[in-house]
């Protein structure tokens, strides 16, 4: 299964080593629609809210899991506490292309206390806090 990853997961970040290491990394992409992508929480978070067509294009990058790996994935993205989740969300190459779907991870309205950013389309940011350092 194809999964979309924006944020801490994304190689060269903190989480990549954790979750997504041995997976197949399938290229660089961007969300077809917009979705508001906010630096968020005690922890400077990257979150995303599953609201289609609101805030920017989102990039980042595809890779190809096992579904034995997503209970991994889910743990690292906190999936199963209140407001955070996934879903399916359409994506596809940087610069145009072919469109996939891919699972998503979103958080809800909640997790964006206190705010960081504004909305933002490109997870550069190197303030994040891993649980392990909390």
């Amino acid at each position: 299964m194809k999964v979309f990853i924006y944020g801490t997961l994304k190689r060269g970040f903190a989480l990549h080593s954790k979750g997504l290491s041995d997976t197949e990394f399938l290229g660089d992409v961007q969300t077809v629609k917009p979705y508001p992508l906010f630096i968020a929480a005690d922890f400077f978070g990257p979150m995303m809210l599953n609201r289609p067509g609101e805030g920017t294009e989102v990039s980042g990058e595809l890779f190809e899991v096992s579904e034995d790996q997503l209970p991994k994935l889910d743990e690292l993205e906190d999936v199963g506490q209140e407001g955070s989740f996934r879903a399916d969300i359409k994506v596809m190459p940087l610069g145009g292309g072919e469109t996939a779907t891919a699972v998503g991870f979103f958080k809800s309205e909640q997790w964006l206390k206190p705010l960081h950013s504004n909305c933002i389309g490109d997870y550069q940011d190197r303030r994040f806090v891993p649980p392990w350092d909390r």
